[in-house]
């Protein structure tokens, strides 16, 4: 079986693979939302599993922080282990009015302050979208279960901690609906290589309020986006 240097297959891997931040994270969908869940991956504790969802083969597995490592990750799934549709999942920060915590965002297209771009040595400034069929498909998944989303611009950003005051309200300025820090990466993989990717987030905190959610309500949360998201497996 192929392997990489960040991960040592266990276990087979689905052509769909949900990526949340958190390893830990994937150990809970593997374990309350996946039959027969077996582990893929541990190297660096970067928890991967396959298992089924309502009958379809899926993978969940860490990304960890940052578009460097989401894209590592991401490069290695699609390049080396043949997936062909990875899905962010995660939490962002709302960056407008009338984007509500427990919200769900659906990236449309991701900007970035980040330098990843500059490996593809493009003569002009790219721009990093998400697959529309999916796109669709969790919209409208979304409305049938009576679920608020919200489609758009999100902001992947290198910097959590921002020096500039002027930083978010600038953004803002231009639309952007919310600030995660991956996707943007991901997208820009994925489009290279051919395969399809998302990012859909359930809204924890708001920049615009200062509201934010409790660790077990950002789980409920969470659980109602991620579940939109494994829906997607099947499509």
């Amino acid at each position: 079986m192929k392997s990489t240097a960040h991960i040592d297959p266990q276990a087979p891997i689905a052509p769909t693979v949900l990526m949340p931040g958190d390893p830990l994270r994937a150990k809970f969908i593997a374990e309350n939302y996946l039959e027969d869940a077996k582990q893929f991956n541990s190297v660096r504790n970067m928890l991967g599993f396959t298992g089924t969802y309502q009958g379809t083969p899926v993978s969940v597995m860490g990304s960890g922080m940052g578009i460097p490592s989401i894209s590592l990750y991401a490069w290695e799934l699609i390049h080396v282990f043949d997936c062909k549709r990875l899905i962010r999942i995660g939490t962002c920060g709302a960056l407008q009015e009338g984007i509500n915590l427990y919200d769900v965002v659906i990236a449309q297209a991701a900007c970035s302050n980040s330098a990843f771009m500059d490996q593809y040595n493009l003569p002009g400034t790219y721009a990093p979208i998400g697959s529309y069929r999916l796109i669709e498909a969790v919209r409208e998944l979304a409305k049938s279960k009576g679920v608020t989303s919200h489609v758009g611009n999100i902001l992947s950003s290198d910097t959590f901690y921002n020096a500039d005051p002027t930083f978010n309200d600038r953004w803002k300025k231009m639309g952007i609906m919310a600030i995660e820090m991956e996707t943007a990466g991901l997208y820009a993989t994925a489009a290279e290589a051919g395969a399809e990717a998302l990012g859909i987030f359930t809204v924890s905190d708001s920049i615009v309020t200062g509201a934010v959610t409790t660790p077990a309500e950002r789980q409920t949360a969470f659980t109602q986006m991620m579940e939109l998201a494994l829906s997607l497996a099947g499509i």
